[in-house]
């Protein structure tokens, strides 16, 4: 079986693409309602307040799942605009049911790759958090360089993030948390908190309280960006 080659440069994917079913309710409102919330399709950067309607500040969610996190944030903070990206068409669905269920504004939706957003449609310093919620930990050795938590993407976030922005990650994986200190603590343009419990504005996720309940050990990692270069 003959594959295609990947460019060099090229970032390895870091998930999975699952398949999964959706009731007809979600595949009516992705039919109806997704083009009022979706980011635009097109090259160059994004126009945040354009796409949002206001100049409120911006956080970008990268892998949003089923968006019950997302809604539950969104709601706590009206004046804080969230731009979600997933890759999994139901989790699309579900998290834009929330949206029009709750009256939300200040939600937008990405079907894709948030860290090809980020790098291809982000401007510098335009954003006031990057949230990375329960990446695929790729628990093998082997697959470690997948991991979506690594030099470059913390070094594009630092890039992407204007002074005084805040990179949260959480993960239920401890090696991976390791990591994660690892190399944002490497990069001068952070600074790291050094509580990693969860804090109380972020809500507890549906696949998080099912790590728990396996025991799993939750790891926050939250770091602000400081005006070095």
């Amino acid at each position: 079986m003959s594959t295609t080659p990947v460019p060099p440069g090229t970032p390895l994917q870091s998930y999975k693409l699952r398949r999964g079913r959706m009731g007809v309710e979600r595949q009516e409102a992705l039919a109806t309602h997704l083009p009022r919330f979706a980011v635009p399709a097109g090259p160059g950067r994004l126009d945040l307040s354009h796409l949002f309607g206001n100049d409120c500040p911006v956080v970008l969610e990268i892998g949003s799942g089923m968006g019950d996190a997302t809604i539950a944030m969104a709601q706590a903070d009206p004046g804080t605009n969230v731009l979600a990206a997933e890759v999994h068409t139901p989790g699309i669905g579900a998290l834009l049911q929330g949206v029009l269920e709750h009256g939300l504004e200040n939600v937008r939706l990405l079907e894709g790759d948030g860290r090809e957003l980020l790098d291809a449609r982000i401007g510098p310093g335009t954003l006031a958090g990057v949230r990375v919620y329960f990446p695929d930990p790729w628990p093998k050795a082997r697959h470690h360089k997948r991991r979506l938590l690594q030099a470059g993407f913390v070094a594009l976030v630092a890039d992407r993030l204007a002074p005084g922005g805040t990179l949260h990650c959480a993960t239920d994986w401890e090696p991976y948390a390791e990591q994660v200190v690892e190399v944002v603590g490497a990069d001068p343009r952070f600074e790291l908190s050094p509580d990693r419990s969860r804090p109380a504005w972020r809500p507890l996720t549906r696949f998080e309280r099912r790590g728990l309940a396996l025991g799993h050990v939750v790891t926050d990692v939250l770091a602000t960006r400081v005006s070095r270069p």
